[in-house]
């Protein structure tokens, strides 16, 4: 295939609101390096880091922007963000076997690889390099699955970041059959992911969730739901849960740890109630607690994710869809935290 010289995508021009993604159709095409691919995106899903990174919320100084990026690095504008991405090799770059072409696939969120080079510090698609909200995309071709699927290319894209992020969790946590989970914040992406993953390994799982959201979140295979506003000790007891699986964080953490057993396992990966929280160090060392911040994928982690996917061992949570031009209003709602799963920008 020829690729043609430009393509249609929205940029993001700077930290700040809605404003700040702009539509264009001059982007230039990117071509292929040594070990590269260029894929053309069919589908890429909406994620809370495309709005955190927007707005500079991963700065961990108040109104500045220099450390915004996902590796405590400035972004470079414009930018096109998209850490979700389904779609078809179209090209591939000395060192690719040709026979890459027209193969389906799905873009790992972590890079490891770039520019033909390995990376010291990873990257993330849609941050510290450009990603799928346009219609082509170049990557490191390992990073770039294959994958054997019915399933729709909108589909599909609701997988990679939410997913791997959730099995990247239970990976490190260790979690094993018979366990219980607790998850935070389980109808979002993540924890809808989450919930399945833990299930397909024999845990049982407590899914926190509103009341609206309950019996949907026990469809996906919650044993019990919590309420956002419940006790979590009262309604469940201390030393009840070998894990914690939180996306949450905020003003109730500390009786996520008041919850877990001794020798518990706890995987952070999200505070969208709140990054500062307080910790009794105690608790900490008495229980004999072990902590996991997971942010960077295991090498195994998105490979062992593509196979649960082709086996059905998980199923997609697609809440809406939106052509790639109404990005602005796709965002809204996702940041309305109405819906379950994800919402998904299509590309034609």
């Amino acid at each position: 295939m020829t690729l043609p010289d430009t393509m249609f995508g929205v940029v993001l021009k700077g930290h700040g609101g809605p404003e700040m993604l702009e539509w264009r159709d001059d982007l230039p095409v990117p071509l292929p390096g040594k070990g590269d691919v260029v894929v053309r995106v069919r589908a890429a899903a909406v994620n809370n880091t495309d709005i955190n990174t927007r707005t500079g919320w991963y700065s961990r100084r108040d109104g500045a922007a220099e450390d915004a990026g996902w590796t405590g690095a400035p972004l470079v504008f414009p930018r096109i963000q998209g850490i979700d991405v389904c779609g078809r090799i179209v090209a591939v770059g000395e060192g690719v076997d040709a026979a890459r072409i027209g193969q389906r696939v799905l873009i790992e969120p972590c890079l490891h690889e770039a520019n033909g080079e390995a990376l010291a510090t990873p990257w993330f698609l849609g941050s510290e390099c450009d990603g799928g909200f346009a219609q082509y995309t170049r990557v490191a071709s390992r990073h770039a699955h294959g994958i054997e699927s019915d399933l729709t290319d909108v589909e599909l894209a609701s997988f990679p970041c939410s997913y791997s992020t959730a099995e990247n969790m239970l990976t490190r946590a260790h979690v094993q059959w018979g366990e219980t989970v607790l998850v935070t914040g389980a109808s979002g992406g993540v924890g809808s992911a989450a919930v399945q993953l833990a299930r397909a390994r024999g845990a049982n799982v407590i899914a926190v969730t509103s009341a609206s959201k309950a019996e949907r979140l026990k469809a996906l295979g919650a044993e019990k739901t919590l309420d956002r506003d419940d006790n979590f000790v009262a309604r469940l007891g201390t030393n009840s849960v070998d894990v914690v699986v939180d996306l949450v964080a905020g003003p109730k953490w500390p009786s996520l740890l008041e919850l877990l057993r001794p020798s518990g396992r706890y995987a952070v990966s999200g505070a969208i109630g709140g990054p500062i929280v307080e910790l009794d160090v105690r608790t900490l060392y008495l229980k004999d607690l072990s902590f996991f911040g997971c942010t960077v994928l295991g090498p195994d982690v998105f490979g062992n994710l593509v196979g649960r996917i082709e086996r059905r061992e998980v199923v997609p949570l697609v809440a809406e869809t939106y052509p790639l031009r109404d990005i602005a209003a796709a965002q809204k709602v996702f940041a309305e935290k109405g819906h379950v799963g994800k919402i998904v920008l299509e590309l034609n």
